[in-house]
């Protein structure tokens, strides 16, 4: 059984961290967008958004992968940490998605009145 070299895994957990960073900071960017009623730019920083996350997502389905064929991944606690970083953005992202479609709706009816 091979294992994935420390300096693999340590640059895919901070290409997972970066990624999801951003993925998070667009997400928020996008939700402040909607807020202010300008829903076309929230959904173009939501695309943005999804790029970001699937960058991260990619980086760890690699890993995921590698381990599968049966590379032995370290323990590394950089890894655990961009794991959870990955995972708050995720969630970060679909409840921005749902607050967004929430100011859309609650937009619409405004115009209504």
């Amino acid at each position: 059984m091979t294992e994935v070299e420390n300096t693999d895994i340590e640059m895919s957990s901070m290409m997972i961290i970066a990624h999801s960073g951003e993925a998070r900071t667009l997400a928020y960017e996008a939700l402040k967008a909607a807020k202010k009623g300008n829903f076309d730019q929230a959904s173009e920083l939501m695309k943005k958004s999804e790029a970001e996350g699937n960058e991260a997502h990619k980086t760890q389905t690699d890993l995921l992968v590698a381990e599968a064929k049966g590379e032995k991944t370290p323990f590394s606690l950089l890894l655990v940490h961009s794991q959870d970083h990955l995972m708050t953005s995720m969630v970060v992202q679909e409840l921005c998605k749902e607050l967004i479609e929430l100011y859309s709706v609650k937009q619409d009816k405004e115009i209504l009145k």
